[in-house]
């Protein structure tokens, strides 16, 4: 399986506001979908594509899915951007 390119990922802005709430706290997809003018399928869209590029991950709490940041996901994004500096 590839992994789907992380600046693509946060290309969108409705992905975009996801990291942010989820950089606040761990949320559900009806947490997140509160905020957007978007559906709830279509927040869980957007989701897959985080996850799918391990910038988020997701924790089963019962029937409930929880996302998080995932900050190991991050690395791929902070080592490019990171030889502007160097």
């Amino acid at each position: 399986m590839t992994i789907a390119d992380p600046f693509d990922a946060i290309a969108d802005p409705n992905r975009r506001y996801l990291l942010e709430e989820l950089r606040r706290a761990p949320k559900t997809v009806n947490e997140l979908a509160e905020g957007l003018p978007i559906s709830r399928p279509a927040v869980s869209q957007h989701l897959k594509a985080l996850l799918d590029c391990n910038l988020v991950s997701v924790s089963a709490n019962g029937t409930r899915r929880i996302y998080a940041i995932n900050r190991p996901g991050f690395d791929r994004l902070n080592l490019w951007l990171d030889q502007f500096w160097a």
